[in-house]
């Protein structure tokens, strides 16, 4: 019976979140309609409720959870710097006359964005509404153009300093923890939010690598859908301007990844030192005043509360859950699957895949990783590599239809007469490299686990 309610408080939830409601009121209220239903029918003991409040604390004294309203502010900063504008319009003009020229740069600077920013909507409506129209007007076809501003835009979700990594690092750590009690150690490793970061750039860059290909071959074979900028209107850019434009992210880039990559300074700590920087950029730019501090503040908080309600909810979720006995019966089935961790891994994907077309990367992070997270990880996998996995999973479910968030995104910003279905037929192709990529890694989890085991070996 008790097994059958945990079930029951998964499907409610889902039809709960496909309504309408607020996910993170959503989450705890629907828990605490089953607590009390498992209660008065004598299949919820309702002392796991009393864990709650040590959990609030938790949340409220989690270091490496601080980064996360640091990252956002730095992100929303970029955004409204206006770094990203001059610096696409920078690498067009030097790349005129090169065949799919302006779409290879879409996708340099989108790469730059997503590790300055880590904020996959942001880049996606900001890449759009500064790109897509100048794409179209060069010529470009409407579903190339889309998908590679998709694509591009997405990128955010992988390349590390990325606020995914952040939240996913600390669930993960978690997970692992418990993983290892179960299987007998009490003296339990953690996953930093370096080890992650490390974990994942090798793949984002590789990922980025199969875009530049995969559109220089369409180019190349295809002039008609990228042609060349041949026209001489606007200013000459030199190479000058373009790497002072370019030196900002840069800079950035590196002072944020390296000091987290090489220890010298925490998830928090160099968060504040990118948000700092973003600052600096905005000034440069002469994009920085009082009103836009406000604006930038207020959207922060705005996500941030966002976050850390739904983080809230997810905890309250979680109790409920494993009061009901879901983890055992979840533990329970993916350990009796055929095929053993391959099998389990395979399915978990898939599912993760499916409901990255109703949930956002938040809710699929805090509630489920914290299910399926220890169980895989107690059959061996390891944490880094199922870290990586499962945000490049969610990041081509973000680009899938009919769901994809970042087709929705874009749709927003996109002219009224350019259809819905280019969007859908541009993204393709860079969804079958998104599978190559993920069969790769896959194959190879040494792309995944090699870095993090030169830097933090010993």
């Amino acid at each position: 019976m008790a097994a059958v309610m945990a079930l029951g408080l998964f499907f409610a939830v889902g039809l709960a979140l496909m309504a309408g409601y607020p996910v993170a009121f959503t989450l705890a209220g629907v828990a605490l309609i089953f607590a009390g239903i498992g209660t008065l029918t004598g299949q919820f003991d309702p002392v796991f409720l009393e864990a709650f409040p040590n959990r609030v604390f938790g949340i409220m004294t989690n270091e490496t959870l601080i980064a996360v309203p640091v990252f956002v502010f730095m992100g929303v900063m970029l955004e409204r710097s206006k770094l990203a504008d001059q610096l696409l319009q920078s690498l067009a003009q030097i790349m005129r006359g090169t065949p799919g020229g302006l779409g290879l740069a879409v996708v340099v600077v989108g790469a730059l964005m997503a590790a300055s920013t880590g904020i996959v909507g942001a880049t996606v409506v900001t890449m759009g509404l500064i790109s897509l129209p100048t794409m179209l007007r060069k010529g470009y076809d409407q579903a190339v153009a889309t998908g590679t501003i998709c694509a591009a835009g997405t990128l955010g979700q992988i390349i590390p300093p990325s606020i995914v990594l952040v939240m996913l690092a600390d669930v993960l750590s978690n997970a692992y923890q418990q993983a290892q009690l179960q299987l007998g150690s009490y003296s339990p490793k953690t996953v930093s939010v370096g080890e992650l970061f490390a974990g994942a750039l090798v793949p984002g860059l590789v990922l980025v690598g199969f875009y530049l290909l995969y559109l220089f071959l369409l180019a190349r074979s295809r002039p008609g859908l990228m042609p060349p900028d041949t026209a001489e209107d606007g200013e000459r850019v030199g190479l000058g301007r373009l790497l002072f434009l370019a030196s900002g992210p840069l800079v950035l880039i590196v002072a944020v990844l390296g000091s987290i990559l090489k220890g010298i300074a925490t998830p928090t700590e160099a968060a504040s030192v990118g948000a700092v920087g973003a600052m600096l950029l905005a000034m440069i730019g002469r994009q920085f005043n009082f009103r836009t501090l406000k604006d930038v503040v207020y959207r922060t908080t705005r996500v941030t509360a966002m976050v850390f309600m739904i983080l809230l909810g997810a905890s309250l979720f979680s109790l409920v859950f494993r009061g009901l006995g879901g983890d055992e019966m979840i533990a329970d089935f993916l350990t009796g699957l055929p095929g053993g961790v391959v099998t389990a891994v395979v399915l978990v994907m898939v599912v993760m895949f499916l409901l990255g077309f109703v949930l956002d990367f938040i809710e699929i992070t805090f509630v489920v990783v914290p299910i399926i997270g220890p169980v895989l990880m107690a059959m061996g996998l390891d944490p880094i590599w199922l870290g990586v996995m499962i945000a490049l999973n969610l990041q081509t479910s973000f680009l899938t239809p009919p769901f994809g968030f970042s087709l929705f995104y874009l749709r927003g910003v996109c002219p009224p007469e350019l259809p819905t279905g280019a969007i859908y037929r541009g993204v393709m192709p860079f969804i079958a490299i998104q599978l190559l990529t993920l069969g790769l890694l896959a194959a190879f989890p040494q792309i995944v686990t090699w870095l993090p085991g030169v830097i933090y070996s010993g």
